[in-house]
């Protein structure tokens, strides 16, 4: 059986299902299947008066990954606020570039405190490889400024995103959705990021947070001291001569 013919299958117990249970199992199944003719099937899953199946489509929809975003770009505003609060989240979760204008709205001024949440996981999950690198910089820009924004949001989960967003922003690494981080394109900004950090730890009401924030730090720091010294460390070690090392 083909992969076609398997989603037809699939597709068609969604459809069929005649109970909430049985939905959700059908729903589960589909999007496990990692389909792409399953993404019309699972977008229309996210408007159903059933979370556990909203949930699955979710998944479902972020693990077949780029295939996904434009059917929900292109209906997103169509949606029932429900089900376009599940788009968020499926949106977030697979960090493609072309929705950031949805996440950064979403983030900045949803009134559910899990869809701000969320968006606000997804602007430091976005791919920056996908970004021509004439645009880079700016949009780095929009997105420091909306996680500066919501790092203040009155909802602790929404500022506890808002640290891991910017921990992410902050750092440089080898893989795709960080080796293009603010520490490397817009270095004089990343002061804005350890600042605001240092803010939360001393003033942030929540435990929790506080506590992220100083994760936050430790992974930043180290990061910024090997930025700064190793360049030192390269020059003043290669060509010294062995002094004997027996003085003790």
């Amino acid at each position: 059986m083909n992969n076609s013919d398997l989603a037809q299958i699939l597709i068609r117990a969604v459809e069929e299902a005649d109970s909430s249970d049985r939905l959700l199992d059908a729903v589960q199944e589909l999007a496990a299947a990692g389909i792409e003719e399953a993404i019309p099937t699972l977008i229309a899953a996210l408007g159903y008066n059933n979370p556990g199946a909203a949930v699955a489509a979710v998944d479902g929809l972020i693990a077949i990954g780029e295939a996904s975003v434009q059917p929900l770009l292109e209906l997103i505003d169509n949606y029932n606020y429900g089900a376009r609060a599940w788009a968020v989240r499926a949106l977030a979760g697979i960090g493609d570039v072309r929705a950031l204008g949805t996440l950064l709205e979403a983030a900045k001024s949803d009134f559910s405190l899990s869809v701000r949440r969320a968006a606000a996981r997804g602007l430091g999950t976005l791919r920056w490889y996908q970004v021509p690198p004439e645009k880079l910089e700016s949009i780095q820009t929009q997105v420091l400024e909306a996680l500066l924004l919501i790092s203040q949001d009155p909802e602790w989960v929404v500022r506890y995103a808002a640290v891991t967003s910017l921990e992410t922003l902050a750092m440089s690494g080898d893989n795709p959705q960080s080796g293009n981080a603010i520490s490397a394109t817009l270095p004089e900004q990343a002061s804005r990021i350890t600042n605001q950090l240092q803010q939360m730890l001393d003033t942030d009401v929540d435990l929790g947070v506080r506590t992220r924030v100083k994760f936050a730090q430790q992974k930043i720091q180290p990061q910024q001291h090997q930025q700064t010294f190793a360049p030192k460390r390269k020059v003043v070690d290669p060509e010294l001569p062995y002094r004997g090392g027996s003085r003790r």
